[in-house]
């Protein structure tokens, strides 16, 4: 291999349950993938992530940048990780940790917005102005694109509608579960996939995981149907406060819950009791690239400049 050819792209998703990486080449194809276990402890999250670089790279035979998108955010006023679900990364300075452990610059950036990257770049949203994407699995987060830019906003926190409060809460729903940024009823307590299980246990007295709740929905069990209904008309008056502020022209779900095939049908019917318009024409749309279309972004990071 001669030495100017272009370096691999190598992306991080730093999950709550997996850490996921991809290398891809100049052009964006695929040259590996690997995901792993996330643990959850600061430096072995380090360790892990190092570990899938070093793998990709070995795969591809050549280093690489590396781009990372977390469950959280770099402060720009501390340097420290902030507003992350994965509450071992708060406080910590992960950027150049990485960078030391990988003995190079390293890019992060909010894992929701390198999701919605992907998807406006040349995924379900391409040629959309303004895109909303969505992560819902084990938390609840969002990025805003707008012509191609995310919105990281003033205090970098662009998106993040996961942290404000259901909308039109039922009387069983106030104020609701408490949430580890300190308040209750966060949007993130009810529909992320974490939420789904919680609210499940709390009804019925059983714990299962929200791929189990959602399968024996499918399969007609009247608890599980009721729990989801539930999970879709929560996610319907968040979604809605969304529309009402920014009007995007497609919304893209990513996440484990954009798995769920019967929300693609449900939500566009539950949105015009919320929404403050005459009509909602507003697309609702799976990922092109998958559940795991975030860790395409973050390997473009270095491709924004």
């Amino acid at each position: 291999m001669s030495d100017d050819t272009p370096p691999v792209r190598i992306g991080i998703d730093l999950g709550g349950t997996k850490i996921e990486g991809i290398a891809l080449d100049h052009t964006g194809a695929e040259l590996a993938r690997r995901r792993v276990p996330t643990p959850r402890e600061y430096g072995a999250s380090i360790a892990a992530i190092a570990a899938l670089v070093a793998g990709l790279e070995a795969v591809c035979g050549r280093r690489g940048t590396v781009g990372v998108g977390i469950p959280g955010i770099v402060s720009p006023v501390t340097g420290l990780v902030k507003n992350a679900n994965s509450t071992w990364l708060i406080g910590k300075p992960l950027d150049q940790d990485l960078e030391t452990a990988l003995e190079r610059p390293v890019r992060l950036e909010n894992d929701a917005n390198c999701f919605a990257v992907s998807e406006a770049a040349d995924g379900a949203a391409a040629g959309a102005g303004v895109v909303f994407g969505v992560i819902v699995g084990t938390g609840c987060g969002g990025g805003l694109v707008v012509h191609g830019r995310v919105l990281t906003g003033r205090n970098a926190i662009g998106g993040e509608w996961g942290h404000n409060p259901l909308p039109w809460p039922d009387t069983d729903e106030w104020p609701g579960p408490p949430c580890y940024c300190g308040k209750q009823g966060c949007i993130e307590t009810f529909v992320s996939g974490t939420g789904l299980a919680a609210d499940f246990q709390r009804v019925t007295g059983t714990a299962l995981p929200a791929p189990e709740i959602v399968r024996r929905a499918a399969a007609g069990d009247g608890p599980a149907t009721a729990a989801l209904e539930r999970h879709e008309r929560r996610l319907a008056k968040a979604l809605a406060t969304v529309i009402n502020i920014v009007d995007p022209d497609v919304i893209v779900l990513g996440g484990g819950v954009s798995n769920i095939d019967r929300l693609y049908q449900t939500l566009p019917r539950l949105l015009p009791e919320y929404v403050f318009s005459d009509s909602v024409t507003t697309p609702i749309v799976p990922p092109r690239h998958g559940d795991s279309s975030g860790v395409r972004g973050a390997a473009w990071l270095w491709n924004r400049d």
